[in-house]
């Protein structure tokens, strides 16, 4: 009898060998089918050099706070839409200022897609200009050098503090920025005191303290001088700065040119190295981060694994 004829199965009608069956799902090699994963393919990652000025006013400081105006959060939400990103980005920044205390050269960094930012390089500043609030601007942006760490590359933060000492003399216009002091300073005396501060110490009289923190710092410089007729502006220069310090050495300084404090006081309060509550802090108003000074490219990452190491818990 013949044999009986029969159809053949799924396997055998795609098979490619006579006599033998591919097992179900098996395609040549190379050639994935719609039910294969399909692996995302990694992104070139980039960093980017945000250069920064806001009016502090309106914020409750730098940094991220549940339900609070912030200009980090602020500026994350611009930077997401402005590049297109899934998520907004985090920054990282040279100094974190405090609710009301303002930047006019502030520097940030921010890791994102580097394809993101070459759709976007030719128009980010504008765009960021049209998205960002009158308070804030983004004056610069760009990659980064290799090994660029806004915070930890820092060489040194140069801060300001505008004082008025003559009620008759105070612009109303600068009220935001400039602190209305009610008695005469001298500053001859105040740049006296402040000798005693300056280079290398343990300055946890004048910080707020935080657990496992240095307060080791280096003051480059603490001087004050006339800007114009009633108004003195000081300048303050260190490594880094500790929460608090700049305001509370303002401060116990402004309480020297008054008159109510001797001019030894600085160095006494210095050595003691406990905060001292007759030594105020000023108001955040006046406080403003002029400057960021940063080592040539090719040092950059030396710098930051230097300062990593010795200041990787402080804020």
């Amino acid at each position: 009898m013949p044999p009986t004829s029969r159809r053949p199965t799924s396997n055998e009608a795609t098979s490619n060998e006579p006599g033998r069956a591919r097992p179900a799902g098996l395609v040549r090699a190379g050639v994935p089918t719609a039910a294969d994963p399909i692996e995302p393919q990694p992104q070139s990652r980039l960093r980017l050099r945000l250069d920064l000025r806001y009016d502090g006013s309106a914020f409750h400081g730098w940094a991220t706070q549940p339900g609070l105006t912030t200009v980090q959060a602020t500026i994350q939400e611009a930077l997401w839409r402005v590049l297109r990103l899934p998520e907004p980005p985090l920054l990282t920044v040279a100094g974190r200022t405090d609710a009301g205390v303002h930047a006019r050269g502030q520097v940030a960094h921010a890791d994102v897609a580097a394809e993101s930012w070459t759709a976007a390089a030719g128009s980010a500043e504008r765009r960021l200009a049209r998205l960002l609030p009158p308070s804030v601007r983004v004056t610069a942006i760009s990659p980064a050098p290799d090994g660029f760490d806004a915070r930890f590359s820092a060489l040194w933060r140069r801060y300001s503090y505008r004082v008025c000492d003559d009620p008759a003399r105070a612009d109303p216009l600068r009220r935001h920025d400039t602190l209305w002091y009610s008695r005469r300073l001298d500053l001859a005396r105040m740049n006296d005191a402040a000798l005693a501060c300056l280079g290398e110490h343990d300055f946890a009289a004048f910080c707020r303290s935080r657990e496992g923190a240095t307060t080791i710092r280096e003051l480059l410089r603490l001087e004050w001088a006339t800007a114009e007729p009633g108004v003195a502006v000081a300048t303050v220069t260190a490594d880094a700065f500790c929460h608090n310090m700049v305001r509370a050495l303002t401060g116990a300084l402004l309480s020297v040119g008054d008159g109510s404090k001797p001019a030894g006081w600085l160095g006494q309060l210095l050595a003691a190295g406990v905060r001292d509550p007759a030594a105020w802090v000023a108001p955040p108003h006046p406080l403003c981060l002029e400057e960021v000074g940063y080592p040539e490219p090719a040092a950059m990452a030396d710098r930051a694994a230097t300062t990593r190491r010795i200041r990787m818990l402080d804020s």
